[in-house]
């Protein structure tokens, strides 16, 4: 039987040993900081080198984030006019402000326009800065207008309006109108505005977040939404290329509306009728003919297929017909003012050494901090497993010390109570099997007794001896029964069979059951009365369970009161407290004018095989077990018991249950 302890020593000073340091948690913190910090300095001039880069591209004029303003004022310049002639004057004030050289050719790098004049003036750089294109944008440096009238799929600047451009007196009489409704709106208690747009058509802007609290109003902006009849004439032109197009590809023809959009127009209010919306026609010229209005087209399936045609044929059509009214492409330099171009960004030999002498100190400052900060945290976990190996090995648990508040602090802090917690287990462990054998020993011992005395004839079987073995053989069964219980409570298997309980009518049980007893004993055992008496159906316990710990109480109580006492049962509804937490709630008490139970002692009398008579004698106690049963049975109803007692004037146990909860409703 020994071969299986010398065979563990080795295990055990092998545990004790030292881990590896790349098992140990210190390697691994080492590790990892030392990869922090690897790629902190990565990062840190991986940042460096794209922002200096980017600052140097941007001064280049290989990226013009910076000089958006020049290139959105030349291409609103492109949009606006059918050719470059005259943009000489813009470049040069482009220049000025900005202090740079401008510089604008065609395609085939023929000059433009140039505000470096003269002979001198140095050659542009082999690569253009941008294309200055209004019929494809680039849209990153573009500023794209709030009037936009591009589609989806197309990169068409929103200012080449071309045909759809109004003429002044359409433009004047729109804008009348549009005045009159902002009116009307601004009588209706809705704040807008006129926003005229690059083809000249005002609209009305409703200020705020929610537009369409004009559509329930009975300021009609239908009329704003009417085309004229040079806007209906390049709309009808327009379709007419977007159909070449869909034709060309087997497809059907489509009606575009005024927003350039296809299908059905989108919903608007009735004027006049808040809430519901209707589909708004496109509508006709008002000064166009009847036989001039446009045939209708039949709407092709709404298919994403199909609308990505479309606004591709749309795409292709309009830069047709705008083909004509802005200028061609032309090739924009943006440079300093002397023509010299910055070098790139390239790190010589003594940048690469500052950098790789920085990454070395924060590295190794990462990895002193690492070693320190990993030191102290692996030296209390060192202690910690000490200690739990002290206990696994059964020897005597010694507390760690807690060296701070922290994390570790605080594992070590639990680390004591639990070895504090496992040390007390222990003795009630070592306790509770000395009480057991000395419980179950005294009735065995008197059995055995009799019985031998019976069998060596100094003792007759006569009734009194049966009843005295019955006695004995009860009072172990007892025993028995309630330590069962205590292990069907503490496994969590004590079977409830909960129903509505009459809380007075159990009570009137219990005395009736002990009523002989206290008789005998000269204690007078009652049960009072009280104004807030639980409703019948207040309480939903185990009748059986709840009769057993409420015995266990009285019986407690009458044998601890003098002749001439009382034992009082009482059971009452908690009124709720002032948060309302208390309400709800049944309470039972039973009450006696015995000896109490001194102060010290108080907080015990629920652990088992506690009594107050250290000399556990049957004529002064029980088995120890009642009170802790008491608890078990209460806690697996869900509620709580308590006692208070004043020595030499008696003791009062109230448990605490919680009521029935009301039915549902449906």
């Amino acid at each position: 039987m020994r071969r299986p302890d010398r065979a563990r020593l080795p295990l055990r000073r092998q545990d004790r040993a030292r881990l590896p340091l790349r098992r140990s948690l210190l390697g691994r913190l080492l590790a990892v900081s030392a990869l922090v910090a690897a790629c902190s300095v990565a990062a840190t001039a991986w940042i460096a080198v794209q922002t200096t880069s980017g600052a140097i591209k941007q001064e280049q004029g290989q990226n013009l984030t910076a000089d958006a303003r020049i290139y959105d004022t030349l291409l609103e310049y492109a949009a606006r006019n059918p050719t470059w002639d005259g943009v000489g004057a813009t470049v040069r004030e482009l220049a000025r402000e900005s202090g740079r050289r401008v510089a604008l050719t065609t395609q085939g790098r023929q000059p433009l326009a140039d505000s470096a004049t003269g002979e001198s003036a140095p050659p542009l750089p082999p690569q253009a800065s941008a294309v200055v294109d209004p019929l494809s944008v680039d849209t990153v440096l573009a500023a794209r207008g709030a009037d936009g009238q591009g589609t989806a799929a197309d990169r068409i600047d929103p200012r080449a309006v071309g045909p759809f451009r109004l003429s002044a007196a359409d433009s004047r009489a729109l804008r009348r109108t549009a005045d009159d409704k902002v009116e009307c709106l601004n009588r209706a208690g809705i704040a807008s505005d006129v926003v005229v747009g690059a083809s000249g058509r005002p609209r009305v802007q409703v200020v705020g977040n929610d537009p369409e609290r004009a559509l329930g109003t009975r300021c009609d902006l239908a009329a704003l939404d009417t085309p004229t009849r040079s806007e209906q004439k390049a709309l009808d032109a327009l379709t007419r290329l977007s159909d070449a197009c869909l034709e060309r590809q087997g497809r059907e023809g489509v009606r575009l509306n005024n927003d350039l959009s296809w299908g059905d127009p989108g919903p608007v209010a009735v004027p006049g009728e808040p809430g519901p919306l209707a589909p708004r026609p496109v509508p006709a010229p008002s000064d166009a003919p009847a036989e001039e209005a446009a045939p209708s087209v039949e709407t092709p399936e709404r298919t994403g297929e199909n609308d990505r045609a479309i606004a591709s044929c749309v795409g292709t059509a309009r830069s047709e017909q705008l083909s004509s009214y802005v200028a061609s492409p032309a090739l924009l330099f943006i440079g300093d003012e002397g023509g010299a171009t910055l070098p790139g960004f390239d790190l010589s030999p003594a940048n690469t050494a500052k950098i790789a002498g920085a990454a070395a100190l924060v590295l190794a400052l990462t990895v002193g901090a690492s070693v320190f900060a990993g030191a102290r945290l692996v030296r209390p976990l060192h202690a910690l497993t000490g200690a739990a190996q002290r206990m696994r090995d059964g020897k005597e648990p010694a507390s760690v010390p807690v060296l701070g508040d922290d994390e570790v602090g605080r594992l070590a802090a639990a680390f004591n109570d639990m070895s504090a917690h496992r040390a007390r287990l222990e003795e009630q462990r070592k306790a509770m099997v000395s009480d057991v054998a000395h419980e179950l020993r005294t009735p065995l011992s008197n059995i055995r007794g009799w019985l031998e005395a019976a069998q060596d004839g100094l003792a007759d079987p006569d009734p009194a001896f049966v009843a005295s073995l019955l006695e004995e053989a009860v009072l172990l069964q007892h025993i028995i029964d309630d330590l069962q219980d205590l292990a069907a409570a503490d496994a969590g298997v004590l079977r409830l069979h909960p129903e509505p309980v009459e809380v007075r009518e159990l009570l009137s049980q219990v005395a009736a059951a002990h009523q002989a007893r206290a008789e005998n004993a000269g204690v007078t055992l009652t049960v009072a009365a009280t104004t807030t008496a639980p409703d019948p159906s207040a309480l939903s316990a185990d009748p059986v369970r709840l009769r057993q710990a409420v015995g266990n109480l009285v019986s407690n109580a009458v044998r601890h009161t003098p002749e001439g006492g009382r034992v009082t049962l009482r059971a009452y509804a908690s009124e709720p407290d002032a948060s309302g937490r208390s309400g709800g709630t049944v309470v039972i008490e039973v009450t006696d004018t015995g000896s109490g139970i001194p102060a010290d002692d108080l907080p015990h009398v629920f652990d088992r095989f506690w009594r107050a008579e250290k000399s556990r004698s049957r004529r002064t106690g029980g088995s120890g077990l009642g009170l802790a049963i008491v608890r078990k049975l209460i806690e697996a109803h869900g509620g709580t018991v308590e006692a208070t007692s004043t020595e030499g004037e008696g003791s009062t146990f109230a448990l605490r249950l919680p009521g029935a909860r009301p039915p549902s409703g449906p």
